[in-house]
């Protein structure tokens, strides 16, 4: 037979001709006190309706209610506190006291039960399970308040006594299903949830208990049996070697979480012989529109509650069970997705690093073998006749290798800002000066397409803060993409101007234009639009997004226009507009260059190649060379060659160069050495280790020749050229450049 509802309460009938009680309704909001004076109208009892905490405690001093109605969210004074000050009247100190919440959860629920609250009412209500459990407290006020009046009666004392196990058994009720309440929400672990209910209900309702729950969403398929022992409860799960249900527990179990409805068996009366248990029930554990499982229980009536009692309690039991486990159940869902994304961003950042690290070594493997190449152009340039076709081949391959460089360079500086190691060298210069050396950068392109390059800027100075290298790079980026992707002889302008307190810089062509499409992505990195085969205009597709970074980190922003394929594009640089004050120009006054000086010079790299084109560099130049391929080699050629100057490789077998630079400095000889590191390693960290380790200057492979030989000439006795780092972007170049001062 199928048990009561959980909802389902004991309903006693109200006493005719009895003098009407009062009922107090506490809550704020006048519609809701007429929605329920509706309700309860037809108990016909005296309803007081009030709208405050304040006005229910002055109330309640002056009269005796039956049962309240008390609201949980009211301002001022909430039901909890309400509910506490009741208490501590000896009138109310145990009237019975009904929640109304819009809200519940386990915390709520224990904390009203602990002040002595009979029950909890989800609203909006239900208008028939409101009277219902609103009549029974009515009921038994009139029997108490019968039983007071008619104690000089036999019968005035048994319905007395009748009343006083009738409220008894609704106190141990209630008792019960808040503690079962607590225990269950105390824990998030469903393993541990479906122990603490087993025990729970043996042996107080029966000598055997099993919960069954199935859910495939959160990989959940298990039981647990709590069941009476010799020496108490043993506790047994589907865990277990060779653990098994009996058939027809475990069909009766699965019939509930089908049907979705209890059921309730008596064995004896049914001839049930695979079931040797005189009274068995099943009710199921339901979430919304979720089964979640079933409760199996073997009861003995006469344990802690009569049998319709215990019937309709397993029910209770079961709608907070079902609470308890749907909060497991997302809760694990929850973890095992945080998990899941914390692998998934623990790979992500392992790609990153792998692709950061392939970069790097990607970098100072082609800086090697360019680093040679471009020595030997310049040394090929320096030596070779001034003839028409050959001064021709030496420009292309010095052309295509700054290219390759850049291209190289490119790449890294996504990856440093991408890591946060891109360091700004800010400081003030007119905005006349960033233009001057933005077109300067891409002056031989233009001249090469045969295009034109307008330029205006305001006759008023206006001041910029910044990284005059790194926003050059930007600028002459943008106009670097307007000469490649406009055809030949087209017009490409350069406008600047003062709006509010910012600078807006427009470089504007009349090119290919941008596809519509590619337009909200154009700064991504890698997008490009649609090549030809012959992908005449090249590029790796990280400019923009370099020159969008960059312009970020000087609290600037771009953006991109086009009105489609073939209609040209504008892009527009914003940056903040700095004051004067402090203001000084980029970069120093020129000198000329010093005198020559012939030098001893020892070469340490383990690249043939490099170290030869390097020493014919340097021989052309008037210098005394000595060479050595690694590092032992390099100190035993330093202690018997003693050189004015040294170029160390970093990257050396045996012995790296940052061990060589600090022997070569313990030596006497090495005091006034001008100490060049000479490496495919270029970022602040491995500048900062070359310092460390002693070298005075950091060149980044392929070094520029000119500036390379210009510090062997500015070096005069004692060092007096400044030490530190020579790999700065050059703005005067329009790209991130390996070598400056």
């Amino acid at each position: 037979m199928p048990l009561d509802p959980p909802s389902a309460g004991i309903t006693l009938p109200l006493e005719e001709g009895a003098e009407p009680v009062d009922i107090l309704i506490v809550d704020d909001l006048p519609e809701k006190l007429l929605v329920f004076r509706t309700v309860l109208e037809e108990l016909g009892q005296n309803l007081v309706a009030v709208r405050s905490g304040a006005e229910a405690l002055r109330e309640i001093l002056k009269r005796e209610f039956a049962v309240i109605l008390l609201d949980v969210n009211m301002p001022d004074l909430d039901g909890f506190e309400t509910a506490a000050l009741i208490r501590k009247h000896r009138r109310s100190a145990y009237t019975p006291i009904i929640f109304i919440t819009s809200y519940w959860d386990e915390v709520q629920s224990a904390r009203g039960y602990s002040l002595g609250a009979v029950d909890f009412i989800i609203s909006p209500v239900v208008p028939e399970v409101l009277r219902s459990k609103v009549g029974v407290f009515v009921s038994l006020y009139q029997m108490k308040r019968q039983i007071q009046v008619q104690a000089d009666s036999r019968g005035a004392v048994m319905a007395a006594e009748a009343a006083r196990r009738v409220a008894e058994e609704n106190d141990r009720r209630s008792a019960f299903l808040a503690h079962a309440s607590r225990m269950l929400g105390g824990t998030l672990e469903i393993d541990r949830a479906m122990a603490q209910l087993a025990e729970l209900l043996v042996p107080a309702f029966g000598s055997r208990a099993v919960v069954r729950l199935i859910d495939a969403e959160s990989e959940v398929d298990g039981w647990c049996l709590a069941e009476e022992v010799d020496r108490g409860v043993r506790i047994r799960t589907d865990k277990e070697a060779g653990a098994a249900l009996e058939p027809a527990v475990e069909a009766m179990l699965r019939k509930v979480i089908e049907s979705g409805h209890a059921i309730e068996v008596d064995s004896a009366r049914e001839g049930r012989g695979d079931l040797p248990w005189a009274w068995v029930a099943a009710v199921p554990f339901v979430a919304g529109d979720r089964r979640l499982g079933a409760l199996w229980v073997a009861l003995h009536e006469g344990r802690a509650w009569p049998r319709p009692t215990a019937a309709g309690m397993l029910g209770e039991v079961a709608a907070r069970a079902s609470v308890a486990f749907e909060n497991a159940r997302l809760y694990g869902l929850l973890q095992r997705e945080i998990v899941e994304r914390q692998m998934v961003q623990q790979e992500l950042q392992l790609a990153s690093r792998r692709k950061d690290e392939f970069l790097a070594m990607m970098s100072h493997e082609l800086r090697n073998p360019l680093a040679s190449i471009v020595t030997a152009i310049e040394v090929i340039r320096r030596i070779a006749p001034n003839e028409g076709k050959l001064t021709w081949a030496i420009d292309v391959a010095s052309r295509q290798s700054r290219q390759m460089t850049r291209l190289i360079e490119e790449l890294l500086d996504v990856s440093r800002i991408s890591e946060g190691k891109i360091v700004l060298k800010y400081e003030s210069f007119e905005l006349r000066h960033l233009v001057a050396q933005s077109v300067e950068t891409v002056r031989a392109a233009v001249e090469r397409h045969r295009q034109t390059l307008s330029v205006h800027v305001p006759d008023e100075p206006l001041w910029v803060r910044g990284d005059v290298a790194r926003l050059t790079q930007v600028i002459s980026n943008l106009l670097h993409n307007a000469s490649k992707y406009s055809p030949d002889g087209k017009a490409i302008a350069l406008h600047a101007r003062r709006e509010g307190e910012e600078i807006v810089l427009t470089v504007h062509d009349q090119g290919m234009g941008i596809e519509p499409e590619l337009l909200p992505r154009i700064f991504d990195l890698f997008a490009q639009g649609q090549r030809g085969l012959d992908r005449a205009q090249g590029g790796l597709g990280v400019g923009l997004t370099l020159a969008r970074r960059l312009t970020h980190l000087h609290g600037g922003d771009i953006e991109a226009f086009s009105e489609g394929k073939d209609r040209g594009s504008i892009f527009k640089v914003r940056l903040p507009l700095a004051s004067e004050a402090g203001a000084s120009e980029p970069g120093g006054v020129s000198q000329s260059a010093p005198q020559a000086v012939r030098r001893k010079v020892l070469v340490v790299d383990d690249n043939l190649d490099a170290a030869s084109g390097i020493e014919a560099l340097l021989r052309i130049d008037s210098h005394e060379v000595r060479v050595a391929l690694d590092g032992e080699q390099g100190l035993a050629a330093f202690a018997d060659f003693q050189p004015d100057v040294v170029i160390l490789d970093i990257g050396l077998p045996k012995v790296d160069g940052y061990e060589v630079a600090r022997r070569m400095r313990a030596l006497p000889q090495g005091r006034g050495v001008l100490m060049m590191a000479l490496t495919g390693y270029g970022q602040a960290e491995d500048r900062q280790a070359a310092l460390d380790a002693g070298f005075d200057r950091h060149f980044v492979k392929p070094a520029d020749a000119q500036q390379l030989l210009a510090c062997i000439r500015e070096w005069r006795d004692g060092g007096s050229a400044s030490a530190g780092d020579a790999s700065a972007p050059q703005a005067q170049s329009g790209v991130p450049q390996t070598l400056g001062t």
